[in-house]
């Protein structure tokens, strides 16, 4: 697979240091790229029409559309409208998690201890709930606009009872996935270990963050991988019809 940085050379990049906390709109035919620098990152993403904030990430009907449990290259995020937020044009570590959700302030106190400000100043102990709406409140959005997010480079399986099982090292030091947005798409993340996670010291770890200017063809393998995701971006290009 030719590697789309050396066909799409990127316009801007951005460090996303462990615990920080991003938003911005990924315009139509966009494409970023996020890289693990270091192995086990874990990036909480939710996803919004830019234009029409009503309309946001929907990961049951994600999974159920296109038969599947994991989320990966070739897979699309769908809207709660059945249009096509993000595709998943690569995917070096092979699997996002759609189960785990994020932690809120007491959760992470419990698992991790306080970790206050007043001790640690800028290295103080974030969640992921507040880093969210930190974020969303950019936008004039708030708490009753979190709904769910993806574990983009975390993996979690589940068991024939059904249970759910960490896997750790599901990514590796160089690891990437790029998104492409068929329509103007308002990304929304927060770089934080996974509420499962095992380690049980506050280790988050930072990542790149690539844009790229990239033709449709990119995500023509998502089009076609399903006759779902065929009707999805149809419904998703009647917008700028």
């Amino acid at each position: 697979m030719t590697d789309s940085i050396s066909m799409f050379p990127p316009f801007a990049e951005e460090l996303l240091p462990g615990g920080g906390h991003r938003s911005f709109v990924l315009k139509r035919g966009q494409l970023l790229r996020l890289t693990d620098l270091r192995g086990g990152a874990n990036v909480s993403l939710t996803l919004l029409n830019a234009n029409e904030k009503t309309e946001r990430l929907n990961l049951p009907d994600s999974l159920k559309c296109q038969h599947t449990a994991k989320l990966t290259a070739g897979h699309c995020l769908y809207s709660d409208m059945g249009r096509v937020l993000a595709a998943i044009t690569a995917d070096t570590c092979g699997w996002s998690d759609s189960l785990g959700g994020v932690l809120c302030a007491e959760e992470v106190a419990e698992k991790y201890g306080q970790g206050r400000y007043q001790e640690l100043r800028n290295g103080f102990f974030r969640n992921g709930t507040d880093n969210l709406l930190v974020e969303l409140g950019k936008w004039g959005l708030g708490l009753s606009d979190l709904l769910m997010t993806l574990n983009l480079f975390s993996r979690v399986d589940v068991d024939e009872a059904g249970g759910f099982h960490f896997v750790e090292g599901n990514s590796q030091a160089g690891d990437y996935i790029e998104l492409y947005a068929p329509m103007d798409t308002l990304v929304v993340l927060t770089a934080l270990q996974h509420p499962m996670d095992p380690n049980p010291q506050y280790a988050p770890q930072p990542l790149k963050l690539s844009w790229m200017n990239a033709d449709p063809s990119v995500a023509e393998h998502c089009r076609q991988s399903r006759p779902e995701n065929q009707r999805g971006f149809i419904n998703t290009d009647r917008l700028f019809a």
